[in-house]
């Protein structure tokens, strides 16, 4: 039998095989399209994890076509399909080859990417043809090499990218890459689902921690076992200890139940609102804007979410200082501008910082399509958020002293 590419490209820690996280991470652009869509799932075997993943995601109007890896007949595949019984076997068709293939909305290679960078340039051109207009190829490579396939697959998204995901947990690590060639239509983001995002660690079904949260955990209890080896008969190391759990629950990131009214706007954040005002900005175009501003305690998810389904067109950071976010002068705090393209005009959501906090993420590239209560980004400790709707569209539904759950509660709707 013929090697596959994972097989003959051993890495430090042996073959690179995608595990079940890092399938979830390669079909989440299929798995989130909620109308009826084209898969193209290339390179799979009766027992990859992207193949069940992909099977998992299907909806009743979707169409899948798989092309067998290198070395897997197309027999097999077709009996392990068949079991899988009849309502998978009417919407999967297996090829011999790619190209006997149709251009999909979404392109999934199955094996990941491990050769030179001049073969991962290849065998991207090669999948990109079977991409229809602003459709996604999602191609994953190990992130223990520097250079060849992951650093062309790092500089292809840098022009053409949707998103980048990290999985740790998987064996060896790797980066999933969503790649897109064309533009897509904004109409496209209110037909998704929030993204599967592997960078929040699970803990229960409905409670996640933020990577950045384990991380501020790890270095914690770093600091309590270097200060517990170096001072055996000091108690310093319990303040660093005890303040791992608080840190990391600062992080949490909490499943919401985003309303399905399409003229709902959902809060972008947890918190306070501050204010509702209609203000003009010419930053973000002509005509007069309704900001609701939310102000985000030390105590509240600072995960922040999409408002409403759009596409990022504009992302910008001003300079300013670090006031109180409750305070009227906070609205000149440093702060990151995502500008959203939607149905219903330019909407934009402002991260702002505030007296302790002093770090925003943002994960939302230009050109990414979020769905109504996507996550894309954070503030670190306490914060503002704002939300800038066009007046003459847009009826506040909330107003100063309202409590709000991102994600949940509607601010606001399309008039």
């Amino acid at each position: 039998m013929t090697e596959s590419p994972a097989e003959r490209t051993p890495g430090p820690s042996g073959p690179v095989r995608i595990g079940e996280r890092a399938a979830r991470t390669l079909v989440t652009e299929f798995a989130r399209r909620n109308d009826p869509k084209a898969g193209l799932l290339v390179g799979a075997t009766p027992g990859s994890a992207v193949l069940a993943a992909a099977i998992d995601a299907l909806l009743p109007g979707d169409r899948l076509t798989v092309v067998p890896a290198e070395g897997c007949s197309a027999a097999a595949l077709r009996e392990h399909v068949t079991a899988q019984g009849g309502w998978v076997a009417d919407r999967v068709r297996v090829v011999d080859t790619l190209a006997e293939a149709d251009a999909a909305e979404v392109v999934i290679a199955a094996e990941p990417l491990t050769g030179t960078a001049d073969e991962a340039r290849v065998a991207v051109d090669g999948l990109s043809k079977y991409l229809t207009e602003g459709a996604v190829l999602s191609v994953a490579a190990p992130i223990f090499r520097t250079e060849g396939a992951g650093a062309e697959l790092d500089r292809q998204g840098v022009l053409h990218g949707v998103r980048t995901d990290l999985v740790l947990r998987n064996s060896p690590p790797v980066r999933v890459h969503h790649l897109r060639f064309t533009p897509a239509a904004v109409a496209l983001a209110a037909k998704l689902s929030p993204a599967y995002r592997p960078s929040s660690v699970p803990l229960t079904r409905s409670m996640h921690i933020d990577s950045n949260g384990v991380a501020a955990a790890g270095i914690s209890l770093g600091l309590a076992a270097l200060a517990r080896v170096t001072r055996p008969k000091s108690k310093l190391w319990l303040l660093p200890a005890l303040a791992a759990a608080p840190v990391a629950a600062f992080f949490r990131d909490p499943e919401r139940d985003v309303p399905e009214d399409p003229a709902a706007v959902v809060a972008a954040a947890d918190g306070q609102v501050l204010s509702v005002q209609r203000l003009h900005d010419e930053r973000f175009g002509e005509g007069e804007w309704l900001r609701i501003a939310v102000f985000l305690s030390v105590l509240d998810v600072h995960v922040n979410r999409a408002p409403v389904p759009g596409k990022v067109v504009d992302y910008f950071v001003a300079d300013g200082g670090f006031v109180n976010a409750m305070k009227p002068d906070a609205e000149h705090n440093v702060a990151a501008y995502t500008v959203l393209d939607t149905d219903h005009g330019t909407v934009v959501v402002a991260q702002r910082t505030g007296l302790i906090a002093r770090r925003i993420v943002q994960r939302a590239p230009i050109g990414a399509l979020l769905a109504k209560g996507e996550r894309f980004g954070l503030i670190r400790f306490g914060s503002r958020t704002d939300v800038y709707l066009p007046a003459e569209a847009a009826e506040p539904l909330v107003g100063p002293g309202d409590k709000v759950v991102g994600g949940s509660t509607v601010i606001a709707r399309w008039v």
